[in-house]
């Protein structure tokens, strides 16, 4: 079982690390001292679990929790962990898997651990297969039902809706977004085609659409020259340079 931890106290990784040990089927594949590096290595990994502290010094773990839907397959149980059990309501609201109060108590992990086994056990992992055909083409399903055979060439940029907590498309002749199956993360889409690139936390972007960035916001070719509101992120600024100087 992949295990990642956020937490910016090494100590207390490190501990819980140890008490890990005692699940042999348990591998620890990333751990991350800030929300946002952990966002990187959550959607990198694609843990089955998550160790995640309330208190980091840039998001609070509650934000993290808002956010993660877009970086993974949705099969990623979530346990936070605080010295203060006063964040246990605001967790589960935030659809946490569990809660543990530091320090971590052997029979306390136990109980987990368990919980997680049983989830595993009746809710088998099943991760996506990516809809790309071979002839350029992209089959877009939009629901569990619905779905429809697009160009790549005819996709500029995709967006996540927070308040949806899902993966839309600007699409070439649609005046509207279209929304994306709530299974779809950022790593699937990157693979669609070596010509997408995450500049945002939000946004992914086709690069051969891209003019210029100015005042921090992308500027597109038409027929996606009104598209305006697209951002670059700064922990993702000097991977775009890198890519559109390589064109």
């Amino acid at each position: 079982m992949r295990v990642v931890i956020i937490d910016d106290d090494a100590a207390s990784v490190n501990e819980l690390r140890s008490h890990l040990t005692a699940y042999p089927d348990v591998e620890v594949v990333g751990t991350a001292s800030t929300g946002v590096e952990g966002l990187r290595v959550v959607a990198g990994k694609q843990p089955e679990l998550l160790f995640l502290d309330i208190q980091l010094p840039d998001i609070s773990g509650i934000d993290f929790l808002e956010r993660m839907d877009s970086a993974t397959h949705g099969h990623c149980r979530v346990v936070m962990y605080s010295a203060y059990d006063k964040y246990m309501l605001p967790a589960f609201r935030n659809k946490a898997f569990d809660f543990i109060v530091k320090p971590v108590d052997d029979d306390e992990l136990a109980t987990v651990m368990h919980r997680v086994y049983a989830d595993r056990k009746y809710a088998p992992e099943q991760r996506p297969t990516q809809p790309v055909t071979g002839d350029g083409k992209y089959l877009l399903y939009t629901n569990t039902a619905d779905f429809k055979l697009v160009n790549i060439s005819d996709i500029c940029v995709f967006q996540y809706n927070r308040t949806l907590r899902l993966w839309e498309v600007i699409l070439s002749g649609m005046s509207e977004p279209v929304r994306m199956k709530r299974n779809v993360n950022s790593s699937m889409l990157l693979d669609i085609s070596p010509d997408f690139i995450q500049i945002h936390q939000r946004f992914i972007i086709n690069m051969n659409y891209l003019v210029e960035v100015a005042d921090n916001t992308c500027r597109f070719f038409p027929p996606f020259d009104g598209v305006e509101h697209v951002k670059v992120g700064r922990f993702y600024r000097q991977r775009l340079i890198s890519k559109f100087s390589s064109l």
